[in-house]
């Protein structure tokens, strides 16, 4: 290799395109979106993402989310914030999902980020340096499946039915998988179908496996995983804390499709054991990341869905990435891994672009 071909490459022409990032859930913890990383004040310290540093790390499209939790408002130890909702009250959900989903509207009619069209479908850019798609993360807000097209003209593109905890509409992956309760339900069985007649595109990461199970088995629509990994390396797979992660037989039912994984970069989900303050190794997301190229037998399903900042600050990160211009590294163990060039664009940016191109 030519002296300097690798920096070139891997710096100077990759971008990225990142499938989950909680933009808004960070500008209502008080960060400041438009400041850089040491002005941006806020949670989750030390901070990795704002638009200035997407824009630096050449993150030209992503997925934003509208995240909300349901809270028991009886409990002392209980999240609070505008995001959080009492569990079962859906007005309340749908005011917390509501201001995030007008803050990525303020953003869009600002010029600050591109709207990202539904999968398949075009639109013109209007030039801003960062394409984005709205992924609910939790599907509560949306009061009703009837009212699904108000969300999608917000800019939605894609669902995940639960975080965590039970939804309305499905069990999420701290629920206990096997009682029959924490699958879909009726209201989620009428979502998944309202999603599938206008095109928005199911996301599985904080399934519970029953809900994952019977949500392939009610629509036969290509799926993704925004920000999920092997569960197969991540220590007991029967254990509740497991259901976070992607089964292998889930993996391949994903590929099988033609969708994506987005490759989470958490420490904590990448590395079993981790005790802070020492950081997952690159090792092992290469581990990941290669682990479902296996299973797909192919490079083409697996992404980047970072969560950079989900709940967590830079130093949850990875060895060595503290912001998305520190993304070239996991370019660079590709590489060292065997990938050519291609194949490391395609995990950088490529495949998410073709999944949302409808190819």
């Amino acid at each position: 290799m030519i002296p300097g071909t690798r920096d070139f490459f891997l710096e100077k022409r990759m971008h990225w395109f990142d499938a989950h990032l909680d933009l808004a859930y960070l500008a209502e913890h008080g960060r400041d979106m438009h400041a850089g990383l040491d002005d941006c004040r806020g949670r989750y310290q030390p901070a990795a993402v704002t638009l200035p540093s997407l824009n630096e790390g050449k993150v030209t499209g992503c997925l934003g989310t509208v995240f909300t939790e349901g809270i028991d408002p009886n409990d002392p130890d209980a999240e609070t914030g505008a995001f959080t909702y009492p569990f079962g009250d859906a007005d309340a959900a749908y005011r917390a999902g509501m201001r995030q989903l007008l803050l990525y509207k303020s953003w869009f009619e600002a010029g600050v980020i591109d709207r990202m069209p539904m999968r398949g479908q075009t639109r013109e850019s209007n030039g801003a340096p960062l394409r984005l798609g709205v992924l609910v993360e939790c599907a509560d807000p949306i009061a009703d499946p009837d009212e699904l097209d108000h969300w999608v003209e917000g800019g939605v593109v894609a669902i995940g039915m639960a975080w965590s905890n039970q939804s309305r509409y499905a069990g999420g992956n701290g629920t206990d998988h096997t009682k029959p309760g924490n699958g879909l339900t009726d209201l989620g069985r009428a979502l998944a179908r309202r999603m599938d007649e206008l095109g928005v595109v199911h996301d599985l990461s904080h399934l519970s496996q029953r809900a994952t199970d019977e949500l392939l088995g009610l629509t036969d629509r290509i799926v993704i995983a925004s920000h999920s990994n092997s569960r197969v390396l991540m220590g007991d797979p029967d254990s509740r804390i497991s259901q976070r992660h992607l089964s292998d037989a889930t993996i391949a039912e994903i590929c099988r499709r033609g969708g994506v994984i987005g490759f989470n970069l958490l420490g904590d989900f990448i590395t079993p054991g981790l005790k802070k303050p020492d950081r997952a190794k690159i090792g092992d997301c290469v581990r990941h990341i290669e682990h479902v190229c296996a299973i797909a037998d192919s490079r083409a399903c697996i992404g980047l869905g970072s969560d950079m900042d989900g709940g967590f600050g830079a130093d949850g990160l990875p060895e060595g990435i503290n912001s998305p211009s520190d993304l070239v590294i996991l370019a660079e163990a590709l590489r060292d891994a065997g990938w050519s060039d291609t194949d490391i664009a395609g995990f950088a940016h490529g495949n998410w672009e073709r999944f949302w191109r409808g190819e």
